[in-house]
């Protein structure tokens, strides 16, 4: 393994903070044509460029850096305290994040972009050097042209903007220790280049033992004002993650045990020989925005992202002696798997080119937005070990031999993809605007055996998936409106020999979702509420059966509200959810509902300055979830859970320098219960809340 010197670009960016202090001074910008977007609007994930939020038919959210470090969110999968739409599924501490938005699982390998273009999400993604992340809820088939319908999740990458001086320090629980700067300076005439500098490196000690590791981030971002309609836009990340991960606990036989009899701290992947999982990514891009005049604008945004991963891990899966595979034994033992599949290789490279304009005709206003998106994805491994070792305990005392013998075969895949888009915002009154989107996407997708065998005959398909909108505006900023689109989902079956057709891409299959709401914004409130129905093939997971087989539908209602009084500030959410399961060939589950997803869901933020303390602001957070089904017949369910956060931010002037001190309590009261109920693979787990844990951190601005 190559040796890792990552303290030392920290080290760099930290003493170029000291001494850059003194010389900096602000750039003086030249006026220019290309700036930045109106606020608020709607999270640019949506397609549809700078709308207002109030306007737009779908419901989408977007959380600055700064209300992302307000909520302590160090990770994706920490989005769940704040939005009730969005939950975990199958979010392993240590492994790499998934969400569930609207009760559908996203896809990490076609539900998540980067600055608009395609990622891989299957690794570890630093939020160090992002600005913000956007999340467009519901089905997103005129954004991505293969994509599951909960919606999309995208990174917003920082780019140069002024000057920058900023250090991070925090600490936690246990000896975690994080250490972050982020610089950026304008320069040259009339501030005509621009760079950003983010590196960080952080210690992991958190609650769970048999969980340290550590993680490093480099990335820099330029960009070069050739002309004011001329804007040239580069940038690289490279990190790098290695940490242990958790098995989930699950089911004791018949029985569903209580969360207050397992320590949340516990961690079954604890054997001698267990290893760390391993991320390392290398992402960069290239953007070029070309204004032709005051209405039109052309972009070209390339990137490229090469992943490597060492997934490795103590597999806790079954019970062998009883005859069942879903649980663990009845007398808490289970069968334990050496499980490595070293030098995972997954490379996506995309090129976007798009016209931005408006114009009008027939008396109707346009806002157009035409493109083609070519994309390319591999995934290339080697043969994998997945080897019976023993007998494991849910006390993690009994220890077993390591089995590292690589000899089951792996799935090599390739995919490559065509998608035209146009989209369309048509003004046909002041107060009605209409809402058109297409987009037509070729697929080609071909896969082979690691071993040589088994290889896939490569297929070729096309489909198109549109989308329709209406807004009324009933009031100033109050609008009303209805939408109904399409969206198109494909499926790789996980390569374990349980299956049939391991390893190989089910036909694609097609969602719909009709969707009507109210939206407002005014100087105080912003509140808005959606009901939705969303039809989806369903995939059953039953080895050695995994494909379609019948739907799963979604009916919700949710709503969101915001709210800012002196020195209050509020922000809520709920959503109330019937998810159920139609037309199986399996009876037993007709009309139940998926595993994991819970019914009903609520979250609330508050935040309060301290009028007798200029600077300090309480916060804080309650989460609520309902039960959730635990096995796809229904017949266990995890309880709701109810957990508060509590902590308080306190900013300083210190000379030129702005201190904000943050102090934080996650799950105050040290709640136990069972956080979510992921049913993968064939077997049901179970995952604890996190135990009560502080923080400190404090942030120098110069």
């Amino acid at each position: 393994m190559a040796t890792h010197h990552t303290p030392s670009p920290l080290c760099l960016a930290a003493l170029a903070v000291l001494c850059g202090h003194a010389a900096a001074q602000d750039a003086t910008l030249p006026a220019e044509r290309i700036t930045a977007r109106p606020s608020p609007v709607a999270a640019d994930v949506a397609g549809f460029g700078r709308t207002e939020a109030w306007r737009a038919p779908l419901q989408s959210n977007r959380w600055s850096e700064d209300e992302l470090a307000r909520g302590n969110v160090d990770r994706l999968a920490d989005l769940v305290n704040l939005n009730a739409s969005i939950s975990d599924s199958y979010n392993s501490p240590g492994y790499w994040d998934t969400l569930s938005v609207r009760g559908y699982t996203l896809d990490n390998r076609t539900n998540y972009k980067r600055d608009g273009l395609p990622i891989n999400a299957e690794t570890g993604i630093p939020l160090d050097n992002k600005s913000g992340i956007e999340v467009l809820e519901g089905t997103s088939g005129i954004q991505a042209g293969v994509s599951s319908p909960g919606g999309l999740v995208n990174y917003i990458v920082k780019r140069p903007a002024g000057t920058v001086r900023s250090i991070r320090l925090r600490a936690a629980q246990r000896g975690s220790l994080l250490a972050a700067a982020d610089l950026g300076q304008r320069f040259g005439t009339d501030g005509r280049f621009g760079l950003r500098v983010n590196a960080a490196y952080e210690r992991l000690r958190p609650e769970i033992r048999d969980l340290e590791g550590h993680r490093s981030l480099l990335a820099v971002a330029g960009d070069w004002r050739i002309t004011p309609d001329s804007l040239l836009e580069a940038e690289f990340e490279h990190s790098r993650k290695s940490q242990p991960s958790v098995p989930g606990y699950s089911l004791l036989g018949e029985v569903l045990p209580s969360a207050r009899d397992v320590d949340p701290r516990l961690n079954l992947n604890n054997q001698p020989w267990s290893q760390p999982v391993v991320f390392q990514a290398d992402t960069a891009s290239l953007r070029w925005t070309q204004r032709l005049d005051a209405d039109w604008k052309l972009i070209a945004h390339a990137a490229a992202q090469r992943l490597k991963t060492d997934d490795r891990l103590a597999y806790a899966y079954g019970c062998s002696a009883e005859g069942h595979y879903d649980r663990y034994c009845s007398d808490g033992t289970f069968d334990l798997y050496d499980y490595r599949s070293e030098n995972e290789r997954r490379n996506t490279d995309a090129l976007d080119l798009s016209a931005n304009g408006r114009f009008e005709t027939a008396g109707l206003a346009h806002e157009l937005r035409a493109g083609v998106l070519f994309s390319r994805l591999s995934a290339r491994f080697q043969d994998q070990a997945y080897n019976w070792t023993g007998l494991g305990t849910v006390d993690g005392r009994t220890q077993t031999e390591a089995a590292p013998l690589a000899d089951i075969p792996n799935t090599n895949r390739s995919e490559r993809s065509t998608e035209w888009s146009l989209r369309d915002r048509i003004t046909i009154t002041p107060r009605l605007q209409a809402w058109l989107g297409l987009r037509h996407t070729r697929l080609e997708r071909s896969s082979v055996n690691t071993q040589g065998g088994e290889r896939v005959e490569p297929v070729s398909r096309s489909f198109t998936t549109p989308w329709l909108g209406l807004s009324y505006e009933i009031a100033p900023k109050q609008a009303v409106y209805a939408s109904w689109g399409e969206g198109i989902e494909s499926y790789v079956v996980p390569q374990r020999p349980a299956y049939d057709n391991r390893g190989q891409f089910l036909p694609a299959q097609r969602s719909r979702q009709a969707e009507v709401g109210l939206k407002s914004e005014q100087q105080r409130w912003t509140w808005s509420g959606a009901l939705f129905s969303i039809h989806q093939p369903y995939v059953r997971d039953a080895a050695p059966f995994y494909g379609p087989d019948g739907r799963s539908n979604r009916l919700g209602l949710q709503g969101r509200v915001g709210w800012r009084e002196g020195a209050w500030s509020v922000q809520a959410s709920a959503q109330l959810l019937q998810a159920r399961i139609r037309g199986s060939s399996a009876d037993e589950l007709n009309g139940k509902r998926p595993a994991n997803v819970p019914q009903q869901a609520f979250k609330l933020g508050a935040a309060y300055e301290l009028p007798a303390v200029a600077g300090l602001t309480l916060l804080g957070n309650l989460a609520y979830e309902g039960r959730r089904a635990v096995l796809p017949d229904n017949s266990v369910f995890i309880p709701g859970w109810t957990r508060v956060d509590a902590g308080a931010e306190y900013r300083q002037k210190s000379g030129e320098a702005t201190l904000t001190w943050s102090a934080g309590i996650g799950n105050l009261f040290d709640r136990r219960a069972w956080r979510e109920s992921p049913f993968q693979y064939g077997h049901a787990y179970l995952y604890p809340l996190a135990p009560r844990t502080w923080r400190l951190a404090l942030q120098v601005d110069l």
